[in-house]
């Protein structure tokens, strides 16, 4: 038996213990928003268990400042510019025009790149990764790490009242209520400045009737200023301490089954700060600029594993806008294959958000991103329910699998080019067969 083998056997038993930790985190420790204790303490939890039982020799701590409540600012201002646009139209339609532009220009940076242009406006705290790396017991020839953030989002209350379809339609109509705000704005300015020309009738009535018809918008777009509430974080059971104890599973299967490997190097990275903006995972990318450059190195990200009909590997992230590595994410799919558990090939959409794959990506790292939710949102995505009882092992310990899979697949093509002596940096591209 293939001593990856147990470890996939044993898949139930190593999903028991991932929920058994995440249920401790939840109820023994502080809530754990980005840059807050709660979430340090998790880290430094996560980083002893690594040491005490994963086997790994290093788990660093790493501090980094950001502005947490920023990633969420654009609403503020977003909704603030909307609104003065609707008075403005009457008075002073090109500063209602500039102004509403301004505003979506915000949002598009801040939430559809997640760019850091309004960080400068909020508070600063401290958030913390963890870099932990179990050593191979001869030269080092490829390496895999794999990743979940350890804060947890922000209570949604639309979306815990009344669901992903109530909170999807509600963004809609506040992101089509400006877009018509922002257009008839423009438009009276250009027809004002044609009147003064001369070239058009001075008749506004039906102008008027169309400004009065972004009332009906108003509504919706006041409730964006409600879209978080900041007082009410959730547990984050499922996002993202699922994500985190993935890797930690499978080190702690490695440890307790005495597997070591000859030259693959497995570590876990667990990033802070996720859910405001990525931060985390784009400081670990700065901080090690670099570092992992001497042989092949892949990062299998995970994000909020809980529905198996939903597994999916994300080809593309952040809004659709970020391309990760097709080979990696190729070599996800194949290991499910292989154990006959279904995983599609998806992305993250538009208004989808991000995970912490695009910020790997983005920094040149191979990565796969992998989920395990319905994109269109479930009533437990950023609420409340997302709570230790409504985990969901079996999806856990198939998910496991197929990560298992994946780094015997690598280790082995990892053998294989090391007895037909390739060239040095050589990439392990069968792991993607």
């Amino acid at each position: 038996m293939s001593k990856f083998q147990k470890l996939i056997d044993e898949r139930h038993q190593t999903a028991q213990y991932m929920v058994d930790e995440i249920t401790h985190i939840c109820k023994n420790l502080p809530k754990r928003s980005p840059g807050t204790e709660g979430e340090r303490m998790a880290c430094e939890h996560m980083a002893q268990v690594l040491m005490n039982d994963c086997g790994c020799e290093r788990a660093s701590i790493e501090s980094f400042k950001c502005s947490p409540e920023s990633f969420y600012g654009w609403i503020y201002i977003t909704a603030t510019c909307a609104l003065l646009a609707c008075i403005l139209y009457f008075i002073y339609p090109l500063i209602g025009a500039i102004l509403c532009f301004l505003g979506m220009l915000v949002m598009i940076l801040q939430f559809g790149f997640y760019l850091q242009v309004i960080d400068w406006l909020f508070k600063v705290k401290k958030s913390h990764n963890v870099t932990a790396i179990k050593h191979c017991t001869k030269d080092v020839r490829a390496r895999v790490f794999f990743n979940g953030h350890a804060d947890a989002a922000w209570n949604f209350p639309v979306n815990h009242r009344w669901g992903g379809v109530a909170y999807s339609a509600h963004v809609i109509l506040a992101f089509s209520g400006v877009l018509y705000i922002l257009g008839l704005n423009i438009a009276r300015a250009v027809r004002t400045a044609a009147q003064f020309s001369l070239l058009a009738p001075q008749n506004d009535i039906l102008m008027f009737c169309l400004g009065l018809g972004s009332i009906v918008f108003i509504p919706f777009i006041v409730g964006i200023y409600f879209m978080w509430d900041e007082k009410v974080v959730v547990d984050g059971a499922n996002d993202n301490l699922t994500g985190c104890y993935m890797g930690i599973g499978v080190l702690k299967a490695m440890h307790d089954a005495g597997i070591q490997l000859d030259h693959t190097e497995v570590g876990v990275i667990i990033t802070g700060s996720e859910e405001a903006g990525l931060r985390g995972a784009r400081n670990w990318c700065r901080a090690h600029k670099g570092e992992f450059d001497d042989v092949p190195t892949y990062i299998y990200s995970f994000d909020t594993i809980h529905d198996s009909k939903f597994l999916m590997v994300n080809y593309r992230d952040l809004n659709g806008t970020v391309e990760v590595d097709r080979a990696v994410s190729d070599s996800f799919i194949n290991s499910a294959r292989e154990l006959g558990i279904p995983c599609a090939k998806g992305m993250v959409p538009p208004f989808g958000g991000a995970t912490d794959s695009a910020a790997f990506a983005k920094a040149g790292y191979k990565v796969a991103g992998i989920t395990a939710l319905n994109h269109s949102l479930e009533d437990y995505y950023h609420t409340v329910r997302d709570s230790w009882d409504n985990l969901n092992p079996e999806c856990l310990a198939e998910c496991y699998a197929i990560t298992v899979n994946c780094l015997k697949k690598i280790d082995q093509a990892t053998h294989d080019r090391l007895t037909m002596t390739p060239a040095p940096g050589e990439v392990a591209a069968d792991t993607a067969e």
